[in-house]
């Protein structure tokens, strides 16, 4: 059977409609809920002050029996009256402590016996909001960038490989479809990288058949930009776009191959060119003579006459060349020579430039 007494003591005089008609039911009504708030306050102002009291009592007696137990351990005969005045000390904390729970436990009474009202009569069982927020993401550094993109190439190489090979829409779709994780910016990068490498081989019409693909991957990765989803949950979309685009979309793309396979022949060059300067570069070091200087460009800057002489290669030539040029200026050039190896002075002279011929081999 179900008990309703609980009904019985409900204050709900602010949910009355009938009043005298020469009083103000508003103005009756909130006087009646302020008064009543006030002496809810009131209430549990008296609670907090009960309970502090409380506990500051528990807090004293801890402190004494402490206390007595130091003394107990310390010196329990010469500390016999310090004893004695803790003990009763603790003994007065204990009743005070008591009568502070009476008083607890009556105020306790006296809010169970309260009657119920608007305020009291239901409370939140919780309160919560939840906001499915991204969290936000940290920008990876470069090096950070780099070993991801290692450690995706060491382990689907051969896979990226095969999707750059495939032609019709439907084949890239379904092979895409069962490999999800190649939809990603590792995979465009790769790709881009091997269009380049396949361009300084000379393989044009296989670099033209990858860069479809490349373009391929970077449209369903800015398709997956623009709606913010991840892109292996829009690739279908863009197939589907693509297989039935109008013709705008359709020279959209092909512009945007077209453009790429012109940026990766401009990154091709650019490559060749590099790896040119650096062998000559590297042809330099190897020419460079004894005193730091390249044969090559030691023999440009001689006048003609000297040039024609190493043309000839007669030493005698050379000799008359030097007997009829400028002291100062046939020595300049002599030790060029010999700085860039053009001239080796012969061991047992001391300076081929002066000594003439017959003291230097000529190389």
């Amino acid at each position: 059977m179900v008990d309703y007494s609980v009904w019985d003591h409900i204050e709900v005089s602010d949910d009355e409609d009938e009043t005298h008609p020469n009083i103000d039911t508003a103005s009756l009504f909130r006087w009646r809920h302020q008064a009543r708030v006030e002496r809810m306050e009131q209430f549990q102002k008296e609670k907090e002050e009960l309970d502090k009291g409380c506990r500051e009592c528990k807090r004293k007696l801890a402190e004494c029996q402490k206390k007595m137990k130091e003394l107990e351990v310390a010196d329990p005969e010469s500390g016999k009256g310090e004893l004695e005045k803790l003990q009763a000390e603790a003994q007065q904390l204990k009743n005070e402590e008591k009568s502070w729970e009476n008083k607890l436990e009556e105020l306790r009474k006296k809010e169970k016996n309260m009657p119920w009202n608007v305020d009291t009569l239901s409370k939140d069982g919780f309160s919560k909001s939840v906001f499915n927020v991204k969290p936000e993401e940290k920008e990876e550094t470069e090096e950070q960038k780099e070993k991801k993109h290692k450690t995706f190439v060491e382990r689907y190489e051969k896979q990226i490989k095969h999707f750059g090979m495939l032609r019709r829409w439907d084949d890239s779709q379904k092979y895409l479809s069962d490999n999800p994780h190649l939809v990603c910016e590792e995979t465009a990068n790769y790709l881009v990288i091997w269009c380049i490498d396949l361009e300084v081989e000379e393989k044009h019409a296989l670099m033209e058949q990858v860069a479809h693909q490349t373009i391929v991957m970077q449209f369903i990765l800015e398709l997956a930009k623009s709606l913010k989803v991840d892109p292996r949950a829009c690739f279908r979309q863009f197939f589907t776009k693509i297989k039935t685009a109008d013709q705008q979309y359709l020279e959209g793309f092909t512009e945007e191959l077209e453009a790429f396979k012109e940026r990766v022949r401009g990154r091709a060059r650019a490559r060749l060119e590099k790896a040119l300067r650096e062998y000559e570069e590297e042809e330099r070091q190897k020419r460079l003579g004894p005193g730091g200087l390249d044969p090559v460009d030691v023999y440009e800057s001689l006048p003609p006459e000297l040039q024609k002489c190493f043309d000839v290669k007669d030493v005698q030539m050379l000799q008359d060349t030097i007997s009829k040029m400028d002291p100062t200026e046939a020595k300049y050039h002599m030790q060029r020579c010999i700085d860039s190896g053009l001239w080796v002075p012969n061991a047992k002279g001391g300076d081929g430039a002066d000594k003439g011929a017959g003291e230097a081999v000529y190389e």
